[in-house]
């Protein structure tokens, strides 16, 4: 992934003009940027005060769309879980002219570099506010789409989780059901019952001396291990009942766990239903909401990108007045010289802003840092697709 700068600049004699004077600025002589045509159709203009209260207003929408954008990769990731090393792949735009050209999905670079406007989603004959409203309502869709569905699917994980841990961990703690068999107990007897102890293994020999003395009434030779971990051992002792209390007292004592477990099959095949009926239902909701996730993410990218698009031109038109005539140029900068890189462009474009052509943006101005206000004379905005890298 990497990181774009969205520029306009006011045309030349031609905007053919413009864009060879960044050209032979940017790559011909140093290297400075990889450089495309960004293409913004002709959007209807409509009145100065509409265009200052819009240009604000797409501020925030921009903010909240790259927001729902984030959060359905970010998403993705989650749910993808050990497949994360695959999020990357799933990530795409449908552009609308490519995908019907070359029937596929674009990497999310091919997308912004090839771009195209979607005139079907939206339409140039409508205002310029009625399609920041499409794509605010579109967003908010995905976004309560997304909390929606992935409330139901976690609320299914977690449950899945919780009974996966049950069934894991030390012996003090986990479930028993899936150890322990019928015949391990005495069943439907009046006076006999059939504990459960957890015994740590340096332990085992101290059991085996003293678990008949722990009490009075314990059956004689009826402790049997029936399964161990890398800390315990699990062993079961039968005792009469009168003699539970005090057999769990004694064993406290002696630093031997007596687990509270009474074998009831019923209750244990329940658990294992709800347990294989939990795992059948992630499997069945994950392909669907992958699928959904895939869609919606690249709906909410390629809105993305359409907000970028109107903000250049809201804000160039404002900027650099009508007749409208700019030409916007997408910029891939090289990582090593994106200092270089703005002074180029500055030096470019200083002419365009009184202000600009007095204070050097290298100057150092007490109260004044026009590095972290990002104003520049010309037009820009930045495409940060590292936004949607994560950690795999």
């Amino acid at each position: 992934m990497t990181e774009f700068w969205l520029i306009s600049a006011p045309g030349e004699k031609t905007c053919q003009q413009t864009w060879d004077k960044l050209m032979v600025a940017t790559t011909r002589t140093n290297n400075l940027s990889t450089n495309n045509k960004f293409n913004i159709p002709d959007l209807k203009v409509g009145t100065l005060d509409v265009l200052v209260g819009l240009s604000d207003e797409l501020a925030k929408l921009d903010t909240f769309v790259e927001s729902v954008v984030k959060k359905v990769a970010q998403y993705m990731a989650d749910v993808l879980e050990d497949s994360r090393d695959k999020v990357q792949e799933n990530l795409l735009a449908n552009g609308a002219l490519y995908y019907i050209k070359m029937k596929t999905l674009l990497d999310l670079v091919t997308y912004i570099t090839r771009f195209q406007w979607d005139m079907a989603k939206y339409p140039i004959k409508q205002s310029l506010k009625n399609i920041s409203e499409i794509i605010s309502k579109q967003a908010t869709q995905i976004d309560n789409d997304l909390k929606a569905r992935a409330s139901a699917y976690n609320n299914l994980k977690g449950n899945l989780q919780n009974l996966e841990r049950k069934n894991a961990g030390s012996l003090l703690t986990r479930s028993l059901a899936d150890i322990v068999k019928k015949e391990d107990f005495v069943l439907d007897s009046e006076y006999l019952v059939t504990m459960l102890v957890v015994v740590p293994k340096t332990g085992y020999a101290d059991w085996q001396k003293t678990y008949e003395t722990l009490a009075e009434m314990v059956v004689p030779r009826s402790t049997k291990l029936l399964f161990e971990d890398n800390d315990s051992g699990l062993f079961s002792v039968t005792l009469f009942r009168k003699a539970v209390d005090d057999f769990k007292h004694k064993a406290r004592e002696n630093k031997f766990t007596v687990r509270d477990f009474q074998y009831n099959e019923e209750e244990m095949k329940a658990d294992k239903e709800e347990m294989t009926r939990l795992s059948t239902d992630k499997k069945k909701q994950f392909g669907p909401l992958v699928r959904w996730l895939k869609v919606n993410f690249s709906e909410a990218f390629i809105a993305w990108i359409h907000i970028k698009a109107l903000r250049v031109f809201v804000e160039s038109v404002l900027r650099y007045g009508l007749p409208v005539n700019f030409q916007a140029m997408l910029l891939q900068p090289n990582k090593k010289n994106m200092k270089k890189l703005r002074e180029v462009l500055y030096d470019l474009y200083k002419h365009l802003d009184s202000s600009a052509a007095i204070i050097d943006a290298s100057m150092d101005i007490p109260g004044l840092n026009l590095s972290q206000q990002e104003y520049y004379p010309y037009v820009s905005y930045k495409i940060d697709c590292n936004l949607l890298e994560f950690k795999v």
